[in-house]
């Protein structure tokens, strides 16, 4: 299990946009490190330990599951993202970012990378004043006393100028919803990236249980057969589970993601049954359907019919290797009707025709962006 650590980062900037940089910074952060808590008020100070131009210093409380020593290299990466270009002598200089950790939890840490609390905090205004907005009554690991009195005890005489000017904190995805249903045509990377939201977000993960159904393989074989079978099996095996699942929160998790909605039972089954077959799994089908949680956001993989018979195949299951385009094609349109028809369902479909979440992570981040910003 993940543990959420919480650090509070310094930021400052003296070159260019400053208001910009420090957004960028802070955006970045969200998506590199970790959900931002809070953001303290941006300080206009003057440079500290050599002449140069004024500075906007703030700080930030992040949660995070990064080690101290991938968050420092993280952190590197970020400034060096953001244009911070270093200098081999150890003279302080203008710089466009400029990013410290100042507390990590309430630990001390003395290596080579990294000394936690930040060795020259106490004697810093421009750090201590910000700290003090998100973090007046955290006791400091090694003077032992409240960052407010630190404050107040400081020697630093510079002047410093609280600025009418605020930081728009990126909303986690934790606090935008409780339950996510990822959906998507076979082969389209439900699973998969319902698995990779579980394992960045420390989210409660629900997989559909499609490989203990033992009606699945016959059905591919002979479908008027056992499509009837097959459906009422998918239907009471879904509603259990998520019955289930979605009634015992996992209080250590910060929300749910699944890799399938209820109500994709009615839309194969409107496919694979005959007229009365579907009538009599239809009044199963919306009695259940009363009493199932409905998710807080439901996102549509959309794949193209190519890929999704390129995936098919790459991933080896015997009973899939027949299914025809066609086929396909008809799961579509079963979900593109239903997406239609639900007024009250807050949707996000995204187009993966052309992407590879799996193995590039600029689409994989793309993704997770366009989740965080979508609004209903």
């Amino acid at each position: 299990m993940k543990i959420q650590r919480i650090t509070y980062l310094s930021l400052g900037t003296n070159q260019g946009n400053k208001l910009e940089n420090l957004q960028k910074a802070v955006n970045t952060i969200a998506e590199e490190i970790g959900a931002i808590i809070s953001i303290a008020s941006i300080y206009k100070t003057p440079s500290w330990g050599f002449n140069g131009n004024t500075f906007y210093n703030t700080c930030i409380k992040v949660s995070t599951y990064l080690p101290p020593e991938k968050l420092i290299t993280k952190i590197l990466a970020i400034e060096n993202e953001l244009g911070r270009v270093r200098k081999e002598s150890n003279e302080y200089t203008d710089r466009i970012i400029d990013i410290d950790i100042l507390l990590f939890d309430d630990e001390i840490i003395f290596s080579k990378e990294l000394i936690v609390p930040h060795p020259r905090m106490l004697e810093r205004k421009f750090a201590l004043a910000p700290l003090t907005d998100i973090a007046s009554v955290i006791i400091h690991p090694i003077a032992k006393k409240k960052i407010i009195a630190c404050l107040a005890e400081c020697n630093d005489d510079s002047e410093l100028e609280k600025i009418d000017l605020y930081l728009d904190r990126p909303i986690p995805i934790s606090e935008q919803y409780n339950y996510i249903a990822v959906e998507g045509n076979i082969g389209a990377g439900k699973t998969t990236l319902s698995k990779m939201m579980s394992d960045e977000f420390n989210a409660k993960v629900v997989l559909e249980r499609f490989a203990d159904n033992p009606f699945l393989p016959k059905f591919y074989k002979d479908e008027e057969r056992y499509a009837f079978p097959l459906e009422m099996s998918f239907l009471a095996d879904r509603y259990q589970q998520l019955s289930d699942d979605l009634a015992q929160f996992d209080l250590f998790k910060n929300f749910i993601v699944s890799d399938y909605y209820i109500f994709k039972s009615l839309i194969f089954a409107q496919i694979t049954l005959q007229k009365d077959e579907y009538k009599l799994y239809r009044k199963m089908f919306d009695v259940m359907y009363k009493e199932i949680v409905k998710p807080d956001l439901y996102v549509y993989l959309y794949q193209n019919t190519d890929r999704l018979l390129q995936n098919i195949q790459k991933r080896g299951r015997d009973y899939e290797q027949n299914i025809e385009a066609n086929y396909l094609k008809k799961i579509h349109d079963g979900y593109t009707n239903f997406i239609k028809t639900q007024r009250n369902l807050n949707v996000l479909v995204i187009d993966v025709s052309e992407l590879d979440f799996v193995n590039r992570k600029e689409d994989y981040k793309s993704i997770i962006k366009k989740i965080k910003e979508h609004r209903p």
